[in-house]
């Protein structure tokens, strides 16, 4: 791995020009509202799972035991573990209950574990560690859905990351243990291949189109303090442990990757959709996710390139 902050920059740049390309067709009105809902649903429920497949399929590393249990357990665990870091630091600011002090918790414990930190971990990392990625995010979204949800609303429920992306990686799972590339027609793996690769550049475009929605409902120069303690937590308190917990914990490299990978993303766009969702504080949200993501194409190559020194990447 090239840990050259220039290079680490080069390598993200992509994903930030697709959103911001997002951001500018939404405002120049080429990007319409209208389409959001059917457009993200060709890109969760069927692109994606396509390119899944086309990752998971084939992966070597996704044969072994130890990646398949461990890499869940590590996500749910260590995104329980930033919930607990957050509702610190919304205790220490003396938020008030239960909101905003639940909405910060719950955006500012959440990476961006999907669509962003894809196409760097396939900029950066061998093949096999995108496969390792989908399997750590498993548990992370059961953590996501059952104990986020919970902090946010008061109620939660694990089903819900039982979705089409979830049985898209188990059947891949159990496809990869059966060797289905050396038996599956080369049409059938190229065509999976040639649908997964639209599924981020889609749904990159759809999160720069949604944020620049959130823009003018965040009042981004509203609680300045409570914008910045949440970078603070977000971008430099997190990602030294999550950094810390890939260098000591017995996994696999391609494991180790992915949690420094995870440790360096900003906030991510759920959020702000589950706070509407929830009736709960937006604005916070809003402005956390905004400036987090802002600030990302500084930080993310500052804590990629901290991580891979520490870790040994």
């Amino acid at each position: 791995m090239n840990t050259a902050y220039a290079s680490l920059l080069t390598a993200i740049s992509p994903a930030f020009v697709v959103i911001a390309c997002g951001f500018a067709l939404r405002r120049l009105g080429k990007l319409q509202p209208a389409a959001d809902a059917s457009l993200l649903t060709l890109a969760v429920n069927f692109l994606y799972p396509c390119f899944i497949a086309d990752a998971v399929l084939g992966n070597p590393a996704l044969r072994e035991i130890g990646n398949v249990l461990l890499a869940p357990i590590a996500g749910a665990a260590l995104l329980t573990c930033s919930f607990g870091v957050a509702a610190i630091a919304s205790r220490m600011m003396r938020l008030s209950k239960p909101h905003p002090a639940r909405t910060f918790t719950f955006t500012a414990a959440i990476p961006n574990w999907g669509y962003l930190p894809i196409p760097l971990v396939q900029a950066i990392f061998p093949s096999s560690t995108t496969g390792i990625l989908f399997i750590h995010n498993i548990g992370f979204e059961l953590a996501l859905w059952s104990i986020g949800v919970w902090l946010l609303s008061g109620e939660g429920s694990w089903q819900r990351a039982l979705n089409i992306p979830f049985f898209a990686i188990l059947s891949a799972l159990v496809l990869n243990l059966f060797h289905a590339t050396d038996w599956l027609p080369a049409f059938a793996l190229n065509s999976l291949h040639f649908l997964g690769q639209g599924a981020i550049p889609l749904s990159l475009l759809l999160t720069g189109a949604m944020l620049a929605d959130s823009v003018n409902e965040g009042g981004l120069a509203q609680n300045k303090g409570r914008t910045l303690a949440g970078c603070i937590v977000k971008l430099g308190i997190l990602p030294p442990l999550i950094i810390l917990a890939a260098r000591w914990l017995p996994c696999s490299l391609d494991l180790k990757r992915v949690l420094v990978v995870q440790a360096a993303m900003p906030c991510a766009m759920v959020p702000v959709v589950l706070t509407r969702l929830y009736r709960a504080d937006t604005g916070t949200a809003v402005r956390l996710v905004i400036t987090t993501t802002v600030l990302g194409l500084l930080t993310i190559p500052l804590w990629l390139r901290i991580g891979a020194h520490f870790v040994g990447l």
